[in-house]
């Protein structure tokens, strides 16, 4: 008896280790994740956002760097979308983010179409994950199947947004660990600065690198500087391209401003200084399609940091506030 008994146990509990085996593995992130439950989300995804890009290009960029700050911060979950509310402090007036995070209306109107279509099913993390990749198409970029199934937090972290995005004035080995700690490498942090070809910085976050820092040229230094003056708190929120020529066109000129010694913030010059990464923007500066190549990558492997599913969160009705 005692034998049966035990041999009962020792099932009961084999199937127990199964069944939440399956249940993990219901809850990983896939591209068809919503291919009964909201048919035509892609749709309404596309119907608000490519004009709201096509109005402006840049919030193109702005919405790629909503998703990098996102994932950043408790992993892909919608936490950088939240207004601060009582007993909750957003992201939004952290260091990195107040007075540059932008493009909160157009996830807005976004999400609003996607709840038209398919009412409390879509995630708003998920929402912000296609619309990144969905504005890099439209700006002509590459395109790859986003993963979905991302659940909205319920809370944000203020210290996190301080403390785990990566300043301008990062140098190659504190861009190194702060992209380690998400578990992204070093190649796939230099094929997603690459996302810098995009989008403008103001000048609060260059000014130290044009003025004070050599490893920039003259004539660069100095076109920056006419718009960007060197007393701090005059003219901090003016603006200038990450990428001098294009800066509404995703492609690889971001990497030949590198090799030229054009990079606008420290941090990207860093990627190309006599260091470890200097070979990798080589090869993108030679090959457009291996950029994109690694980009996609990258952003998939992002896409993946610790986001929340199965039942853990929920589904915001209003991407600011939890429901």
């Amino acid at each position: 008896m005692a034998a049966r008994a035990s041999a009962t146990v020792i099932v009961f509990s084999l199937v127990l280790v199964l069944a939440f085996a399956g249940g993990a593995s219901a809850a990983k992130l896939s591209a068809g994740f919503y291919s009964r439950s909201c048919p035509g989300m892609l749709a309404a995804v596309r119907s608000a956002l490519h004009p709201a890009i096509a109005r402006e290009r840049r919030v193109g960029a702005s919405i790629v760097r909503l998703f990098f700050h996102d994932c950043f911060v408790q992993g892909c979950d919608a936490s950088l979308l939240l207004d601060d509310a009582p007993g909750i402090q957003g992201e939004k007036n952290a260091t990195p983010n107040k007075n540059s995070a932008r493009g909160f209306e157009v996830i807005d109107a976004v999400k609003a179409a996607v709840e038209k279509a398919c009412p409390g099913v879509v995630s708003c993390a998920d929402v912000l994950a296609i619309a990144a990749e969905e504005s890099v198409v439209f700006l002509g970029g590459p395109s790859w199947e986003v993963k979905m199934g991302r659940r909205d937090s319920t809370t944000a972290s203020f210290n996190g947004a301080n403390n785990d995005i990566p300043p301008p004035t990062s140098g190659l080995a504190n861009l190194t660990s702060l992209f380690a700690a998400k578990g992204l490498s070093q190649k796939d942090m230099v094929a997603l600065s690459g996302a810098h070809t995009i989008g403008q910085a103001r000048c609060t976050n260059f000014r130290d690198h044009i003025y004070n820092e050599t490893d920039i040229d003259a004539g660069f230094a100095r076109s920056r500087q006419s718009n960007c003056p060197r007393t701090a708190g005059s003219g901090d929120n003016n603006l200038a391209p990450l990428d001098l020529q294009t800066p509404t066109v995703f492609e690889n000129a971001y990497y030949k401003n590198l090799v030229q010694k054009r990079g606008l913030l420290h941090s990207d010059q860093e990627l190309f200084n006599g260091g470890a990464t200097d070979a990798q923007v080589r090869g993108y500066v030679g090959s457009q399609k291996s950029f994109f190549k690694d980009f996609v990558e990258g952003m998939i492997k992002m896409g993946d940091v610790t986001p929340l599913t199965g039942s853990s969160g929920q589904i915001r009705k209003n991407c600011r506030r939890m429901n």
